[in-house]
């Protein structure tokens, strides 16, 4: 890389792991931004989970207030979320390069309609509860279902992972947006490490993009975490989308 690819791996791993901590998408940031520098697709998305777990666990750390209370609730979704990060990393490198090349625009369109229309998820959530429907204890099999799907997704590309999280959780737990978005950034860190720490012993890396996201997300997520709640949604869905668009410009070419 040169110096100037470099400061972009950098900058892109911050706003990453500012993005996750909040509201997700990270990978909608860095990968389009490893793809510049030549990195091939498959080469991309392992370098960019193994270069996001610092964020993950800072943003976490951040919320930690968050998750008081919800151990249990972590601990049961952890399970699912491990062995789903596990099962979408073996799909990533058993399906062919081609098919990863055709699969993921897909992705990271699905990714940009989910971030689009969160607001509307969310008044449908909001609507729901008004109505007075009762959430079933932690979402009972449906919402850790779901979780375990969305678990799979992230090991394969993680791009609007959380938005799936959250908007699943959103559904069926009556819990405040804060909360759910503390057991997002947990299950989102065992995906990115579980996936990671398989592609370590069968993948190939780029260490140098590695290091600059692992560097830059750390500092990230602990700031997201920090100003998450100072941000207004609407911005950070348009930057997001803006940033996803290129994103699909980028892969179709």
């Amino acid at each position: 890389m040169t110096p100037l690819e470099m400061a972009g791996v950098f900058a892109a791993g911050a706003g990453a792991g500012a993005m996750n901590a909040v509201v997700g998408s990270g990978t909608l940031i860095t990968f389009p931004v490893l793809l510049a520098t030549g990195l091939p697709p498959v080469t991309a998305t392992v370098s960019n989970a193994l270069g996001l777990i610092p964020g993950s666990v800072t943003g976490a750390i951040g919320y930690r207030r968050e998750l008081a209370g919800q151990g249990r609730r972590v601990r049961k979704f952890a399970i699912g979320a491990a062995l789903g990060g596990l099962c979408g990393a073996t799909l990533l490198l058993a399906l062919p390069a081609r098919a990863f090349e055709t699969i993921v625009p897909t992705l990271v369109g699905l990714a940009l309609v989910l971030v689009a229309f969160q607001p509307l998820i969310a008044k449908k959530v909001h609507s729901r509860r008004a109505k007075g429907h009762a959430s079933r204890p932690d979402g009972g099999w449906p919402l850790s279902a779901g979780l375990s799907l969305a678990s799979v997704y992230g090991g394969y590309f993680a791009a609007a992972q959380g938005i799936i999280y959250i908007s699943l959780m959103g559904l069926l737990l009556d819990e405040p947006l804060q909360r759910l978005n503390a057991v997002k950034n947990v299950l989102a860190a065992i995906v990115n490490t579980v996936a990671a720490a398989f592609f370590l012993f069968v993948a190939d890396f780029d260490w140098t993009a590695v290091a600059l996201i692992a560097t830059g997300s750390a500092l990230g997520g602990q700031l997201g975490a920090k100003t998450g709640r100072r941000f207004s949604p609407a911005v950070l869905r348009a930057l997001i989308v803006t940033i996803g668009t290129l994103a699909l410009v980028q892969l179709v070419r």
